[in-house]
């Protein structure tokens, strides 16, 4: 057992003397490297993890990522074929796929990041330039499309301003990925995809059109005010003819009714009278003196006078 325990001992110190004496190199699953012997690569980039061996000394590995990586331009100023200036932001992923051209070209992840800059950059400007500004702002045409669904002329009127896309951002950054891409390769490296984060105007633009879309604005509120106003007289004038619809039907009836109420008094009136003439004539005379003579009434009459016949009878 002892001697078990002292080959595993002097196997372990001869691995570790290996190791410091750079024999011994690890590659784990997201790396690959290239040996290098006094400056200059030698035999095929080494991309299968594990343990592995070079010549102490002399050979040196050179460890590159095989994860996709992450490029990040600075924002540059271009103008547009309709001759606007924008501010255009873009990102873009890239691997490396051949580690010795990678190495011979541009030695390290800060060179390829040079190199992308030019190149992505050089792209970018090429299409921005070529293309209008809607075409790097919008994707598609789906807010004229739905205003022209709707069949609204007020919508239309204002979506009227906006300008269709042939192309779109989306098919713009396809484009400058496919130009890209087709120098990348010579460095030992594969795009993957680029997109733009951001555009915005320069800051001498960007006012003139801020103070256009107020402008713009104002003038669709002022329009729907007035398409307000307007439906808001058409509905007080329906209201209006209605309610003097309404009163003229009701005065009509009212008085169909109340002249339907002085026949019918007047003929019991006149029935009244026909059965008895006298008791009419005395019932309408009680019924003056009540209207015509209360507790505060004076009244000087002679003693021929119609108005005491009544009560004349009564002494």
């Amino acid at each position: 057992m002892k001697k078990f325990l002292s080959l595993i001992t002097v196997f372990v110190i001869i691995i570790a003397l290996l190791v410091i004496s750079g024999v011994v190199y690890t590659i784990d699953e997201t790396q690959q490297v290239v040996i290098t012997q006094f400056g200059e690569p030698i035999g095929k980039p080494i991309t299968k993890a594990g343990l592995h061996f070079k010549m102490p000394f002399i050979q040196q590995a050179n460890y590159f990522d095989k994860r996709i990586l992450e490029w990040d331009g600075n924002p540059n100023q271009i103008p547009t074929k309709d001759k606007r200036y924008i501010w255009v932001d873009t990102t873009a992923r890239w691997r490396i796929v051949d580690a010795l051209k990678f190495l011979q070209s541009v030695s390290s992840e800060t060179g390829a990041h040079a190199r992308l800059d030019d190149i992505i950059d050089s792209a970018t400007r090429d299409f921005i330039t070529s293309h209008k500004l809607v075409e790097a702002a919008r994707n598609t045409n789906r807010i004229i499309e739905e205003a022209s669904a709707k069949e609204d002329e007020s919508i239309d009127q204002i979506t009227g301003e906006l300008e269709k896309i042939e192309f779109g951002r989306n098919a713009l950054t396809r484009g400058i990925l496919l130009e890209a891409s087709k120098i990348v390769p010579q460095y030992g490296i594969e795009l993957v995809d680029v997109r733009v984060k951001r555009i915005n105007y320069v800051s001498e633009v960007q006012k003139k059109v801020f103070d256009r879309m107020i402008s713009e604005r104002k003038r669709a509120a002022e329009q729907y005010r007035s398409e307000g106003q307007g439906k808001k007289a058409e509905i007080e004038g329906q209201m209006g003819k209605e309610l003097k619809q309404i009163r003229s039907e009701a005065y009509k009836v009212a008085e169909e009714v109340k002249g339907k109420g002085d026949a019918e008094a007047t003929d019991i009136y006149a029935d009244a009278y026909n059965r008895d003439p006298d008791f009419y004539a005395f019932m309408k005379t009680l019924d003056t003196y009540k209207n015509t003579v209360d507790k505060d009434s004076t009244l000087i009459l002679t003693t021929n006078s119609e108005y005491l016949k009544y009560l004349k009878k009564t002494q």
